[in-house]
């Protein structure tokens, strides 16, 4: 027999014959009426578990895995508000379950289903995933949990004390909310959960508000490699800045007062705590894993015997609020009305084209009404002496540094958060003044870890707030990727674009830099943010470009609610020459405020039948090559994309409309790098004679060997000679 079948029948036999697990009796404030709600849910949750199988086997269904043996999260979710943000491991339904009963209106049961099912008609996915989650619920889907929420929940957390300081526009989060994150013991091994630990704690240390409850459902093992018995008490029982409860997950009383003190303490308090809940794992950890393959059968049965619904039947037989009898019946109810809903649930439809499942990566649009005209005298006293210079060309990183001053005037949402991003004002001096302009909670310094950088951002976009996190150097993102890719860019779609975290990225990127830092300091790769889904990135090659190419950033992220990564090119940010030292012919004069450059807008100098394509450094050392070609008689136009991903495809081929050549100059990579997206999409798309210069397969050198691997001007106009065929 499936092991779910054994639990099943395990449970009416010993309900039946009154074989009910021994325990401390029942204790605690926990009234007759929600205690037998969170039986009911447990037993719903049990219920689902059993038809999402049946559904597998049957191919009605698809992906599973289960929340048996966790029924005691149910205890949980009654101890907080409806309100509580709620960012879940993927064995909560009970969770879900049992906040649908503090929330009016729920059809759980049909919803749950229609997931199981992947039915378009699912009404958190859409579909596109078997998730735990409902926007009115104030759970938002997570699809991992691995641990790569945990560093959100930081985020989400500080956010509702920053609302009281700075009200956004869009604020979801009550003042006297906090966050719950929860998730499996084998997950605190990871390092993001580690990190995120550490954050909350070096956060707390300092007395910053965080209203943070995590719980670490603990059932002794990760899929198949066992916790260490003793392992998570030892590591969090005396852990400084977080508080520490122990519950026993297997007795909903002792869960739901224990998450009580929990809660109260967080909310009271604002500080973090830590929930450590025991319980035990029921059959394996998914679909048809089958646990008697790397456990003894003895071992598994004893678990089995430990059935937190058999717990919860002795545990309101003894405290009068249902009888055994009672208790059986509405489990088995439960199954059978489960078991009629999914019949009507599987022949709902599902997504029926690629177009419908990509439909959710980019949210829809919101309304924004909340904007602030800084006053003149206000301008005047934030820019002081900053003031009297813009009229004079200036350098692209004063440039940014002035839009992020102007763009935090206008937009009070507005957050910047980075390592040394405040006092010192970043690495290269972009974000110098801005803490004392705006203060340490909108110019915040973080401590030295990506994923929590990016996770504060991602959290506190869940509030309304308008992030703009930097990470110091585009090698050391790669610390940090999946916070992009696994929850910034897929919230949206795994949501059907009900959920969403808007946000600015900047990054300090590329190579170039004479003599400075290698390959950690100098990375020319971007695939990893080419490659997804849903996100825009922007590259500025000079100030005025930086400077409108930045706001419309912010535009899209505060309206349109998008993930944008800035990527500001290093070796750009002092550059002041164009053709020769001392002409000051990069310098750009500040733009002014209103002024933005379009998402897909690229940019164009010069009109011959040679069209050098670039971004960034390139985009310099393309101008520079042109005028050596204009005087061998070579015209030529260099075309700036400006933006990375997505490709400014229609701008582009319209700016090739009446080229004959072109000649793609990339600065990234030969092997990943954007020349062999371009390359593909102009064969696509026109009759042009193609040719790329790419930088090699390699990671950068320090010292002379700084650009060795990359485009040269000298090596742009050999190149164009070669593909017009005038190479001498």
């Amino acid at each position: 027999m499936d092991r779910t079948d054994i639990v099943h029948e395990a449970l009416l036999a010993r309900v039946a014959t009154r074989d009910l697990p021994v325990g401390h009796p029942p204790a605690g404030s926990l009234a007759p009426a929600t205690a037998v709600a969170l039986y009911r849910a447990g037993c719903l949750s049990r219920a689902l578990d059993r038809q999402s199988r049946a559904m597998q086997r049957a191919g009605q269904g698809f992906y599973t895995i289960g929340s048996s043996g966790h029924e005691g999260m149910a205890a949980v979710a009654a101890a907080l508000q409806p309100t509580d943000l709620a960012l879940l491991h993927y064995r909560d339904a009970a969770f879900q379950i049992a906040r649908a009963d503090q929330v009016p209106g729920q059809s759980i049961t049909w919803d749950m289903i229609l997931s199981f099912a992947c039915s378009s008609e699912d009404p958190i996915s859409g579909g596109r995933h078997k998730v735990l989650g409902s926007r009115t619920l104030m759970i938002p889907p997570q699809t991992s949990t691995i641990a790569s929420h945990l560093p959100k929940a930081i985020g989400a957390a500080y956010s509702i004390g920053a609302a009281r300081r700075h009200r956004p526009e869009h604020q979801v989060l009550a003042d006297d909310g906090l966050v719950v994150c929860s998730f499996g013991d084998a997950s605190t091994n990871h390092s993001t959960a580690q990190g995120a630990f550490n954050a909350a704690a070096w956060t707390a240390f300092q007395s910053v508000p965080l209203p943070l409850l995590f719980v670490c459902e603990d059932n002794g093992i990760g899929i198949s490699v066992k916790t260490p018995k003793g392992w998570i008490a030892a590591n969090f029982a005396n852990r400084p800045g977080l508080a520490y409860y122990l519950c026993n997950g297997l007795d909903i009383y002792d869960t739901y007062r224990v998450t009580q003190q929990a809660a109260e303490f967080v909310r009271s308090r604002k500080r973090p705590a830590f929930l450590h809940m025991r319980t035990v794992r029921l059959y394996g950890h998914a679909g048809a894993d089958v646990p008697t393959t790397y456990l003894a059968r003895a071992e598994v049965e004893a678990e089995e015997a430990q059935d937190p619904l058999l717990h919860s039947v002795r545990l309101l037989s003894e405290a009068g609020a249902l009888s055994l009898g009672d208790a059986l019946n509405i489990y088995t109810d439960t199954c059978d009305r489960v078991v009629r809903v999914a019949a009507e649930a599987v022949t709902r439809p599902h997504l029926k084209s690629a177009a419908e499942v990509a439909a959710s990566l980019i949210p829809p649009p919101r309304a924004c009404h909340s904007t602030y005209v800084p006053a003149p005298k206000v301008r005047a006293a934030a820019f002081g002496e900053d003031l009297t210079a813009m009229d004079q060309p200036q350098i692209m990183s004063r440039i940014i540094n002035w839009t992020l001053t102007d763009l935090m005037l206008e937009y009070p949402e507005i957050v910047l958060m980075g390592q040394d991003i405040g006092a010192k004002g970043g690495v290269y001096g972009v974000t110098q003044k801005l803490c004392q302009r705006f203060g340490s909670d909108r110019a915040i310094d973080t401590l030295l870890d990506e994923q929590s950088i990016l996770g504060l951002g991602i959290g506190m976009a869940h509030n309304g707030f308008l992030p703009i996190p930097e990470i110091q150097f585009l090698a050391y993102l790669h610390n940090a990727e999946d916070q992009l890719r696994g929850e910034a860019a897929t919230l949206p779609f795994f949501s059907n674009g009900q959920f969403s975290n808007p946000m600015v990225v900047r990054i300090a990127g590329f190579g170039y830099q004479k003599g400075f830092g290698g390959h950690f300091h100098n990375d020319n790769s971007v695939a990893v943010l080419r490659d997804i889904p849903g996100l825009i990135l922007a590259c500025p090659s000079h100030g005025a470009d930086a400077a409108q190419m930045l706001r419309e950033c912010v535009r899209l992220a505060r309206e349109e609610q998008r993930v944008v990564v800035f990527l500001e090119p290093i070796a750009l940010y002092p550059m002041r020459d164009l053709y020769e030292a001392g002409d000051g012919l990069w310098m750009q004069r500040y733009p002014a405020p209103d002024q933005r450059i379009a998402l897909g807008e690229v940019g164009v100098t010069g009109g011959g039948p040679l069209a050098l394509v670039s971004f960034g450094n390139g985009h310099l050392l393309s101008r520079q090559a042109q005028a050596t070609l204009a005087v061998e008689g070579i015209e030529t136009r260099v075309i700036d994309l400006r933006w990375l991903a997505p490709l400014p495809i229609e701008a582009l081929i319209a700016a090739l409309s009446d080229a004959t050549h072109v000649l793609i100059v990339d600065e990234t990579r030969s092997t990943g790098g954007l020349s062999e997206s371009l390359m593909t999409l102009l064969a696509e798309n026109s009759d042009l004679r193609l040719a790329r210069l790419a930088a090699k397969d390699t990671f950068i050198a320090t010292g002379p060997a700084y650009a060795m691997t990359m485009p040269s001007s000298d090596g742009i106009a050999t190149a164009a000679r070669a593909l017009v065929g005038t190479d001498k």
